[in-house]
């Protein structure tokens, strides 16, 4: 990806991992009260450090909620079969890039920790900040995802622009029009997009730009 972040999302950053031994709790109470249905696992698997052949990068393991969001979809969707194993991963070229990602990350997270240095840390992006229009119009992402089940292994790719704002603005606005409009089946309680809209959000996504990819299927 190539992209900035505004003030308002290190600010939302900062304080989500000031939270995280509260949210690890929770976490842990949620998963006790809603468990996998009967005959059927899913889980995150966490990742490690180190050289990818698939892809020829460097990876590190990301520290976000995405994996939370698709191992929930695997709970609620038959389809993702009985046994579902989820990893996710920020990878570069660079080795020096990765070891700067890991460093990097980790000295925010301790930051987060301590209100002085938090407030320190917002200083450098202050609310109300973030890209110009200019620097979004540069900016995109591109997302890779290696699935393997019964036999068959696929390679798919997410592309799209600036991935902060832009593409994002996108995701929302079509998500409120696909739950307005669209014909989905029933749902209710705490769902994900992929187990409330499916691919019916995909083909708006798709005719917004955000193009979905398959790279490799064997």
């Amino acid at each position: 990806m190539h992209g900035t972040f505004s003030g308002g999302t290190v600010a939302s950053a900062l304080e989500i991992m000031s939270r995280y031994r509260a949210g690890t709790v929770t976490h842990e109470i949620r998963s006790q009260v809603d468990s996998p249905p009967a005959g059927r696992r899913s889980r995150i698997l966490t990742g490690r450090i180190g050289y990818n052949r698939a892809i020829g990068s460097w990876v590190v393991p990301m520290p976000t909620i995405d994996p939370q969001v698709v191992v929930h979809s695997a709970r609620q969707l038959p389809r993702y079969g009985p046994d579902f194993v989820y990893s996710h991963y920020w990878a570069s070229k660079s080795p020096l890039a990765a070891a700067g990602m890991v460093a990097g990350g980790a000295a925010l997270f301790t930051g987060a920790q301590v209100p002085a240095a938090r407030r320190v840390l917002k200083r450098f992006r202050p609310s109300g900040s973030g890209p110009s229009l200019e620097q979004r119009e540069k900016s995109w992402f591109k997302v890779q995802f290696f699935g393997e089940g019964d036999g068959v292994k696929v390679q798919v790719e997410v592309s799209g622009g600036d991935p902060g704002y832009t593409e994002t603005s996108k995701m929302i606005s079509e998500a409120a029009l696909c739950l307005a409009y669209d014909d989905l089946p029933p749902s209710s309680g705490q769902v994900t997009t992929a187990s409330s809209m499916g691919n019916a959000l995909r083909t708006r996504l798709q005719s917004a730009g955000i193009q979905f990819n398959v790279l490799l299927q064997r």
